[in-house]
């Protein structure tokens, strides 16, 4: 992990790549290697997500150039301050929780619910 992640919604250019991608997501895991947790998860730009089957995974490390930072307020900010700790312990070798109970990572303030 290198200094924090950039917001949903930048517009990089990974190593090696041709074309741009979008990110999307954050914290992903790979279906066939359950082991690794990618730092992020994006699309292909401009397109999007037409098919689940083409989304990229990849981390940090991978971006080469970083052509939109994404969007960011407070609520972006305080965001990655949670993920920038989950990641860290992660990193660092905590990941067992002490029960049974899902982890809460972030939970908006706004009234809206994803359930």
């Amino acid at each position: 992990m290198n200094k924090g992640f950039l917001p949903i919604g930048s517009v990089v250019l990974l190593k090696g790549g041709t074309k741009r991608v979008m990110i999307t997501g954050y914290c992903s895991i790979d279906n066939e290697n359950t082991e690794k947790v990618y730092d992020y998860t994006g699309c292909l730009y401009p397109e999007g997500i037409l098919n689940s089957n083409e989304l990229r995974l990849f981390d940090n490390n991978q971006i080469e150039k970083v052509d939109f930072r994404g969007f960011e307020d407070q609520e972006q900010i305080d965001f990655q301050k949670i993920l920038d700790e989950v990641m860290t312990e992660y990193n660092n070798g905590i990941t067992e929780v002490d029960n049974d109970e899902p982890v809460v990572m972030y939970q908006s303030d706004s009234e809206e619910s994803l359930e």
